[in-house]
């Protein structure tokens, strides 16, 4: 017997336990931190390390973990309004407006994504708005072009049917840090 989703001794901790990971987080978390400068530092090596971690549970058990997403909208918020707090409303809509798109789409179409996908946009909103509105639309673009070519990939090579599940929080993460790396 497993232990619950929310628990910190669930399964989802295994595909973290190796070295691979550790070097993603830090690769990433290094990219993204010579992107920006000064204060913003801190809040993009988080998202970095942030994405390798759910990037890497979420391919290996379809899941995104609540100790790992729910956690970070405040550190996310709080790491973005030291690095500059005159952003605060473009935070607050990007993580309002993102949430909004997949909680929609959820409700419409629960099995189109997860509800982790849901709790993870608020997060990856908030460096979208932080980072302005041509990078919340490049992130949600990349998002959308990223998931559906892979979809298509994996239907047309005959990899998965159309009612297998995919796990959509990297594409999510991509489309992020594809916007980060543009507009940081």
């Amino acid at each position: 017997m497993s232990a619950p989703v929310w628990s910190v001794r669930a399964d989802w901790t295994q595909p973290l336990r190796n070295a691979w990971t550790l070097a993603g987080c830090v690769a990433l978390a290094l990219l993204l931190a010579f992107r920006v400068s000064g204060a913003a530092i801190p809040a993009f090596a988080f998202l970095g390390v942030l994405a390798v971690l759910l990037g890497v549970v979420d391919v290996a058990l379809k899941r995104l973990p609540d100790p790992l997403t729910l956690p970070s909208i405040p550190i996310a918020g709080v790491l973005l309004l030291i690095a500059d707090p005159s952003r605060w409303f473009g935070m607050l809509a990007g993580a309002g407006l993102l949430f909004l798109v997949f909680a929609v789409q959820w409700v419409i179409v629960p099995s189109a994504i997860g509800f982790g996908d849901v709790k993870l946009a608020p997060v990856l909103g908030l460096y979208l708005g932080w980072l302005g509105r041509p990078a919340w639309i490049t992130g949600l673009a990349g998002t959308i072009l990223l998931g559906g070519v892979f979809a298509i990939g994996l239907l047309l090579f005959r990899r998965a049917g159309r009612k297998d599940q995919m796990p959509y929080g990297p594409f999510m993460l991509a489309g992020t840090l594809l916007a980060a790396l543009l507009y940081a």
